[in-house]
């Protein structure tokens, strides 16, 4: 730098130069791979992208079910932190962004197999208030007395509790925990609350206890101050999510990035000249490279990485599988949108575990469907079940999830309502906010670092939700450049 701050020019060109001759393979085209081949390409690295589906995106992703391209993946993104929105903004989908309507969401499987409306104003779906109405009506007087109690127990002053389940049985009883708290977390992160580790789903939450005293005066504290209404923490864009997949794939591209679908990569391994991706490809088996980024699913990244990570664990623990069954119903009874925006289930009530209305809670999706015609995603599976639709043929997994549609939603929705149906499967990361999570994915994140030239990307390591994978992958793709680019040959030293 010179004494005015500016850049050296000679160090300038020097860089641009190194940039040039330097190339970085990423392995995977999800979002964490077009992000992170987007941010090497842009400061004019040499990038390919190996995808080995037919289609970029992995879980952002869209079809066509009775006529409307639909998203049948992530339908919306977490606006905290704004790195999101500023990539939208930045790809010139900025006129797209959307948010969802203020229908709220209800909590299905109570006794008698009723619904009713998920109380706002809690954390997690830990109440602030066991008298207040609508948590009296899910949790019944008994256990509206027994959450009370926790007002009268002593905080825990030393140490914390780590188990969100565990914290919400002894604070507020097994009604609130599972009635209340086990509905959000099967639907938001598909695991059990006694495997949620609570500084991470909800940090400060511990802190405020030990000052408020209870459970339901944490909740208040953590909550005063929030005006968002509901609805507001999530986004999405008009026409659909995978709009930000095409765009992104279409601005790396245009800056010189090989992306290629159908292109499996079966190894990796390192010489004296860099790296070498060995492919199933037999038109180019193997693929030279300076750097590669990683950036599969997490069984499949550590086979890739193990063996030339010293440290790193081939094997994975088991992950979440999730089904989504889009629905395309005709039903004027929908239209008042009965039970809000989606439905989350009591676990071990129903075979679904969550059900979204997506005409009830996207504008775009009703103005293209038009009237009495609604769009319900219904999900399957949760943490150590298989989902109820893994044996069945399509067929017979559309006719279960309008079924559990026509339950979940409480209207009649009979075989000849049925438009037309699309299956997807998931093998979602575990999720981050799971005990012990964090010490493992750090001691990943250590060994892969310490070899030069590789890195690693995606919901396995950053935490699932387009929130935390797109900064992570920034982050990692600009480690990678830097230590490509900024040597002292480069700069001059």
């Amino acid at each position: 730098m010179s004494d005015d701050g500016s850049a050296d020019p000679a160090v300038l060109r020097r860089l641009a130069g190194a940039a040039q001759g330097r190339s970085v393979v990423v392995v995977g085209g999800g979002i964490a791979g077009l992000v992170a081949a987007h941010e090497c390409v842009k400061v004019g690295l040499t990038v390919t992208l190996l995808e080995r589906g037919a289609h970029l995106g992995g879980v952002v992703r869209a079809a066509e079910v009775d006529g409307l391209l639909l998203d049948v993946g992530a339908e919306s993104y977490a606006t905290r932190g704004g790195v999101v929105r500023a990539l939208i903004d930045d790809l010139g989908l900025a006129d797209a962004v959307t948010t969802p309507r203020p229908g709220g969401a209800w909590v299905a499987g109570l006794p008698g197999g009723a619904a009713a409306p998920l109380p706002r104003g809690g954390v997690l779906g830990i109440p602030e208030n066991p008298w207040a109405p609508d948590v009296r009506r899910i949790i019944g007087w008994n256990g509206a007395w027994r959450a009370y109690l926790d007002r009268l127990r002593p905080p825990l002053t030393i140490g914390h509790q780590h188990s969100l389940g565990t914290l919400v049985r002894s604070r507020m009883g097994a009604r609130v925990l599972d009635r209340l708290v086990a509905p959000v977390t099967g639907g938001v992160y598909s695991a059990r609350p006694d495997d949620i580790d609570v500084d991470l789903a909800a940090p400060g939450l511990n802190a405020a206890l030990t000052r408020a005293g209870s459970l339901g005066g944490a909740v208040a504290e953590l909550r005063e101050g929030r005006t968002a209404a509901p609805g507001a923490a999530v986004e999405g864009l008009v026409g659909g999510m995978s709009r930000l997949v095409t765009a992104l794939a279409d601005r790396a591209s245009e800056l010189g990035a090989h992306l290629r679908t159908g292109v499996e990569t079966t190894s990796i391994r390192r010489d004296d000249d860099g790296w070498i991706v060995v492919t199933a490809d037999a038109e180019t088996p193997e693929i030279r490279a300076d750097a590669v980024i990683v950036s599969v699913d997490e069984p499949a990244a550590r086979r890739l990485l193990a063996p030339v990570a010293p440290g790193l664990d081939a094997e994975s623990g088991p992950a979440p599988v999730v089904e989504v069954v889009t629905l395309v119903v005709d039903s004027a009874d929908l239209d008042p949108a009965p039970r809000g925006s989606g439905v989350l289930v009591v676990p071990g009530a129903r075979a679904a575990k969550a059900l979204t209305h997506s005409t009830a809670k996207w504008d775009w999706v009703a103005a293209a469907a038009g009237p009495a015609r609604h769009v319900v995603r219904v999900s399957f599976g949760a943490q150590g079940e298989e989902p109820a639709t893994a044996g069945l043929d399509d067929d017979a997994a559309a006719a279960l999830a309008l079924a559990e549609a026509s339950a979940l939603l409480g209207v009649a929705l009979p075989a000849t309502t049925l438009r037309g149906a699309r299956r997807e499967r998931y093998a979602q990361a575990q999720p981050a906010a799971t005990i012990g999570r964090a010490a493992a994915t750090s001691a990943a994140r250590v060994a892969i670092s310490a070899v030069p030239g590789l890195g690693a990307a995606g919901a396995w390591l950053s935490g699932t939700g387009l929130a935390q994978v797109v900064p992570d992958a920034r982050a990692e793709a600009d480690r990678i450049r830097s230590a490509l680019l900024w040597r002292p040959e480069t700069l001059g030293a």
